[in-house]
């Protein structure tokens, strides 16, 4: 009974420890990114087409998750490397803070990002370890829930410390240095990672972007989501990225906790994915988040078009559904289809392609279509939304001929 009791204490220590580390790992990168493209849009010594590139900063970083995924695999334990890159972050972002020109802010947010993003994927894998792949949407909510609480630096400067302006301005950039120093410190607390993989095994190109786990797997099925996944994320990155644009675009005030929104809604949507993956399995689930991107698209364009801006609402809420089940749930997938030693690398090259990928070609399309399509000297919101709905629905319809249930795609090898 003792021992059965001892076992319950350490797996609720490692339970939290885990939730801590995903509470701070998107408080950190919320309370700047989120408001990022508005306060790129105030700078003096930024243009709009230079926009794009910096935004452009968390694609070109999510491209180095497979190479840390190798070095996890290989090398370092997990715990350790994540204390390392948020130290790397919080450098990075303090000479950020400092840049007046294009070329070093460039140079320092990119640097950072190279840092961070591949923290995503290596968080997935250190959670993964240590509790079952269907429980991980439950560690992943803390998540949502340091991303929503990035809104509190917005309230506390306004209400607080009486400042005028926090959205749009450098402050946020100064708050993420200190959360994320104070992250890199928990993260020493961790439960030990080790690496999983033989170091003394060779590797190649093919390991550091994750192809291998492709080549190994040569399940067609696997392939096409990983395809599937990478077209998805072109339409996804509109409002993911430009939404604060927008938002200032509107007038709103509070543009960092009314995006916020969405993760309030999201914490119950991961949640219950758990719940909704164990029943209704994969092909639902994504395709549960598939047609809410539909629905948030639609409704953002009928919120322009009707000059009704609490409609962005009903755009905004839905988010979470899209995250959780569509990419959390995609997650969880590629778990579940990759051999334990590359889990990491696994997790990384999906990072690579969603985050990496396909956040920059979708920043450089987008980008281009809010400089040519244009109204009244800001972009034309509606025509984007539509564009972006259509562009969503023909994913629905690939998805739906293309993507098949692991259970399925057993009996088909």
């Amino acid at each position: 009974m003792t021992k059965i009791k001892e076992i319950i204490v350490m797996k609720k220590s490692i339970f939290i420890k885990l939730s801590v580390m995903m509470f701070m790992q998107y408080l950190l990168f919320a309370v700047w990114w989120v408001s990022f493209a508005a306060y790129l849009n105030n700078l003096p010594f930024i243009e709009s087409s230079q926009m794009g590139w910096l935004l452009s900063s968390m694609a070109i970083g999510s491209m180095a998750a497979p190479l840390v995924g190798v070095i996890a695999d290989r090398y370092i334990s997990s715990e350790k490397l994540l204390a390392g890159l948020n130290l790397l972050v919080a450098v990075f972002l303090f000479f950020a803070t400092q840049q007046n020109t294009f070329a070093g802010l460039m140079i320092t947010v990119t640097l950072a990002m190279l840092c961070y993003m591949p923290s995503w994927s290596l968080t997935s894998s250190i959670a993964m370890t240590h509790i079952s792949a269907e429980q991980f949407p439950r560690i992943r909510i803390l998540g949502s829930i340091g991303w929503a609480a990035s809104g509190l630096f917005s309230l506390s400067a306004f209400y607080i410390f009486k400042v005028q302006a926090f959205d749009g301005t450098v402050l946020p950039l100064h708050c993420a240095v200190a959360t994320t120093v104070i992250a890199a410190l928990l993260n020493l607390f961790l439960p030990k990672t080790p690496p999983t993989a033989d170091k003394s095994s060779k590797y190649s190109i093919a390991d550091i972007f994750g192809l291998k786990v492709i080549s190994t797997l040569k399940s067609k099925h696997f392939n096409r989501f990983i395809l599937l996944t990478f077209l998805t994320v072109l339409p996804f990155t509109l409002f993911y990225n430009y939404g604060s644009l927008f938002l200032q675009d509107e007038n709103f005030k509070y543009i960092t906790v009314t995006m916020n929104w969405r993760q309030v809604a999201e914490l119950f949507f991961l949640f219950i994915t758990t719940s909704v993956l164990l029943k209704f399995g994969f092909k639902k689930t994504l395709f549960l988040g598939l047609a809410t991107l539909l629905f948030q698209y639609l409704a953002l364009y009928m919120g322009v078009i009707i000059g009704q801006p609490w409609v962005y609402y009903l755009g905004i809420l839905p988010h979470g559904l899209i995250f959780g089940w569509f990419f959390v749930g995609g997650q969880v997938y590629t778990d579940k289809a990759v051999p334990q030693e590359y889990k990491a690398q696994a997790q990384g090259f999906l990072s690579f392609i969603t985050w990496g990928v396909g956040i920059f070609a979708g920043n450089l399309l987008w980008n281009w279509m809010t400089n040519t399509y244009r109204i009244d000297n800001h972009a034309d919101w509606s025509l984007l939304f539509a564009i972006a709905s259509v562009a969503t629905v023909v994913m629905i319809v690939l998805f739906l001929l293309l993507f098949k249930n692991p259970s399925k795609e057993n009996k088909d090898q």
